[in-house]
């Protein structure tokens, strides 16, 4: 288990810390998860290597990697609760998550956003240089379809 703290806020990798519900409801009103249905978020949680950024013990904010921990890194749900944001708290976070000792010397971090693209250039992430190397398979109604 890592952990970090910063001022007044805690973040750390103990999974059993994560506030599920607090997770979920941010979720569904995500731009990126809308109507994600609860199992898969819990799922997807044991999945990853998840971050929870913590005010004493109130959970205000999350982050998930998605890695094999060698080579490859994607950063996934990230979020600091409305509240709590302009306090340093996702700076914070993302440089918790970077500095982690299993995320260190991997060849690759990907990672997508609609709207920090400030945030992540300062920890050393940029736009594709060859994006028509990726490809992608999209389906934004699975969610609707699994009700």
């Amino acid at each position: 288990m890592s952990e970090w703290k910063h001022e007044e806020f805690t973040v750390t990798d103990e999974r059993s810390r994560l506030d599920l519900a607090v997770i979920h409801s941010f979720l569904l009103r995500s731009y990126w998860a809308p109507d994600v249905p609860l199992e898969i978020v819990r799922r997807s949680i044991e999945n990853s290597l998840c971050f929870g950024a913590f005010a004493g013990e109130r959970q205000i904010g999350f982050a998930r990697v998605i890695t094999d921990r060698a080579t490859f890194a994607y950063l996934a749900d990230v979020f600091v609760l409305e509240d709590w944001r302009r306090r340093g708290v996702s700076k914070f976070l993302v440089r918790c998550i970077r500095e982690h000792p299993e995320l260190q010397n991997l060849r690759r971090w990907m990672l997508a956003t609609a709207d920090a693209h400030g945030l992540y250039r300062q920890f050393g992430f940029h736009e594709l240089r060859e994006p028509q190397r990726l490809m992608e398979i999209v389906d934004r109604d699975v969610y609707q379809r699994m009700r």
